[in-house]
């Protein structure tokens, strides 16, 4: 599936996090969204990119903004993730379906090939998506580079609350 453009409505979902509890997208309407979905717990793409979301948190909480990671991890592998880096929000376990593809990842178009040292395969290619509080995708962030993104992201946030215009398109 395609990458989902801003101003298209957000896919719906009903992903558990580490704890079992199940997040919906639509019950944060009302509140920025920042979804991001990362490859593998523990890699130090990842850690440092959930590191740098748990480290802004406290700025993104004033502006009643959520933030929720997506992988297709197990619940044990997001437990054991969010301990060792004291993790203080939701990792969403997109587990595999029957055709070996997380739905969450495909519907959000993250599942894509890559390469990897001249080995092909699928997985998920780090992307974040910014959803207004209406459930509408209002910015994407492609193949993104970890050093500095969650900051990236908060001040798009912080535009988003101002009722800025945000760039249309992928970044």
């Amino acid at each position: 599936m395609p990458l989902i453009d801003p101003g298209k409505k957000a896919p719906v979902f009903s992903l558990a996090d580490a704890q079992g509890a199940t997040h919906h997208l639509k019950e944060y309407l009302g509140r920025p969204v920042i979804l991001f979905f990362y490859p593998k717990d523990g890699t130090p793409g990842c850690t440092a990119e959930a590191c740098g979301f748990r480290d802004l948190l406290p700025a993104l909480e004033p502006l009643t903004a959520v933030v929720l990671g997506v992988s297709a991890d197990s619940a044990e592998s997001h437990a054991t993730f969010a301990a060792a880096h004291s993790l203080n929000f939701p990792l969403l376990v997109d587990a595999f379906g029957r055709d070996g593809v997380p739905k969450t990842c495909d519907k959000y178009g993250v599942w894509q090939e890559k390469t990897f040292y001249g080995r092909t395969s699928m997985g998920v290619v780090r992307t974040t998506y910014l959803v207004d509080e209406a459930g509408k995708v209002a910015q994407r962030w492609d193949n993104v580079r970890v050093e500095g993104h969650a900051a990236e992201v908060l001040d798009a946030v912080r535009g988003l609350r101002r009722g800025l215009p945000l760039m249309i398109g992928a970044k």
